[in-house]
């Protein structure tokens, strides 16, 4: 199960956290290996267009923006292989990463495993969920509701961007949230709030996704939070924008984490970790800022440490 092998840099995730962490190894000749997960390339890819990312005036799609990176990583010697770590012993070196087939044994890991979309776990929601009109991805998916009615669960900026994004194809957008005012930036909330296809369901918590014996979504129950009154929305699909969840479940521990569940770096840092040689990256240590372009700078200081790091511990 056991490889003797000693890998001197292990990326776990191949969104831009990790490739671009890989292609900064990779060009210090460390011969990188990168560990790809259930969905490589990560949230990104998930993402038709990114307008925001420097040096694509014109904008770029998600996937091809991931694929470029791959393709640069791989030039410059980086290896990838598909396997889920299933836990760690950083208890001793070379670290261990106990994978389902073998054990990689590493110098040093850089963890950018991600985050992934939260739900809110009403009934109905997981029979529904992926093509059955529950999504939480509105680039993906919203060009399947042309002239639908649509629902848009949550209040901060993502919530108001999907909602906005969903204008283009759906007829009309519920804005589902608890409160009387969305979280959002002043500027996505006022957009929102004045677009002739939104409508705001203030007040008001979904209670339940409609449609599960049909195998589609039929309507979402939702419950205002004021009075207790219970109303049915018309909908086809159903948009989960209420945070994510950061997968860091296979390393913490022994790797800190926050309350929040993402791992905390230690104090003059952004990447580096309480154990020695271990760096993290990316959205599954970042809940503040989550773009791309700081997921790969994150990915930059993680590469640079963990090369800075092997050349002080070469003799070890």
């Amino acid at each position: 199960m056991s490889n003797s092998s000693v890998e001197n840099v292990v990326i776990i995730g191949t969104g831009c956290a990790g490739l671009t962490a890989a292609i900064y190894t990779a060009r210090a000749n460390l011969n990188p290996l990168v560990l790809e997960g259930p969905l490589p390339g990560g949230q990104l890819t998930t993402t038709s267009e990114v307008e925001n990312f420097p040096g694509f005036p014109h904008g770029v799609d998600g996937f091809q923006l991931t694929q470029n990176m791959r393709e640069q990583a791989t030039r410059f010697g980086t290896r990838f292989e598909q396997t889920l770590v299933e836990r760690v012993d950083f208890t001793s070196m070379p670290r261990q990463l106990i994978c389902s087939d073998r054990v990689i044994l590493a110098k040093t890991v850089i963890i950018a495993t991600g985050a992934s979309p939260r739900l809110t776990g009403i009934p109905g929601e997981k029979e529904l969920y992926g093509g059955k009109g529950v999504t939480t991805c509105a680039t993906c998916d919203g060009a399947f509701y042309r002239k639908m009615e649509v629902a848009v669960l949550g209040g901060g900026d993502s919530a108001a961007e999907e909602a906005m994004f969903l204008t283009r194809f759906a007829s009309k957008v519920y804005l589902v949230h608890r409160r009387d005012t969305l979280r959002a930036s002043k500027i996505m909330a006022d957009r929102a709030a004045a677009h002739e296809k939104i409508q705001m369901v203030w007040d008001s918590v979904p209670v339940e996704v409609l449609g599960v014996k049909d195998g589609a979504v039929s309507g979402l129950k939702v419950k205002n939070v004021k009075t207790g009154a219970e109303s049915v929305l018309p909908v086809k699909g159903i948009f989960v924008a209420i945070g994510h969840i950061p997968n860091t479940g296979s390393f913490a521990p022994p790797l800190e984490v926050d309350e929040g569940g993402y791992f905390k770096p230690q104090a003059g840092s952004q990447v580096q970790t309480n154990v020695p040689g271990v760096y993290v990256a990316g959205d599954c240590s970042d809940h503040i800022y989550r773009q791309a372009i700081t997921a790969a700078g994150m990915g930059c200081q993680a590469a640079i440490e963990a090369e800075r790091w092997l050349a002080e511990h070469h003799h070890e």
